[in-house]
């Protein structure tokens, strides 16, 4: 956490305060936006999880450990759950109408912005489509590391495991996609998945 984050006040602070909670949801929210745009492909959806995942944090608040890691990567675990608490749920939904009713209706220039971020993180959402064949501990590692940008340290935090745990999983997925990439007999490897497996995105 540099000195301006310090200055600002951590998560637990922001709860207590309106004033800066709003500075704590400007400052992190195109990040988290970013993130689910990489995991989903509906606007309406990014704009539902991106809400919860900050509601999530007004129960999460005192979870927050400065020396574990910076409040994106805090920020990311959170998001991780709150992503694949909505897929659980989506996979029980027997009529996707559910789904819905009661959303709030957007305006076009709130699709428009999100669409946009949608379109930006597409390549983001074909490598995490290539990495669901890993393993699910390999699989959180290489996702926040490779397509969110975050280091080994931050992961494992946002994952509760240990660095030495992140690093050994980190390697065994790349080397899992190496193999991938370019096995016998087949065309061209994917590039963009070759520059994950390399350690290179």
């Amino acid at each position: 956490m540099d000195d301006a984050e310090r200055l600002r006040g951590g998560p637990a602070e922001a709860v207590r305060d309106p004033r800066l909670f709003e500075e704590f949801y400007r400052r992190h929210v195109d990040a988290v936006l970013r993130f689910v745009a990489r995991r989903v492909d509906d606007p309406h959806t990014a704009a539902d999880l991106t809400a919860e995942i900050f509601l999530a944090v007004l129960d999460s608040a005192h979870t927050y450990r400065p020396r574990l890691g910076s409040e994106t990567a805090w920020l990311y675990g959170i998001a991780r759950n709150v992503v694949s608490s909505e897929r659980r749920r989506v996979a029980r939904e027997a009529e996707r109408d559910l789904r819905i009713s009661g959303r709030r209706l957007l305006e076009p220039d709130d699709i428009a912005r999100i669409e946009d971020k949608l379109d930006a993180e597409s390549p983001g959402r074909h490598v995490l489509a290539a990495l669901a064949r890993l393993p699910e501990g390999e699989r959180a590692v290489m996702e926040l590391i490779a397509v969110d940008q975050l280091t080994v340290t931050e992961a494992a935090a946002a994952l509760g495991i240990r660095q030495v745990t992140a690093r050994v999983r980190l390697h065994r997925a790349r080397k899992a996609l190496r193999e991938e990439t370019d096995p016998p007999g087949t065309e061209a490897p994917d590039t963009s998945l070759l520059y994950v497996a390399r350690g290179e995105a």
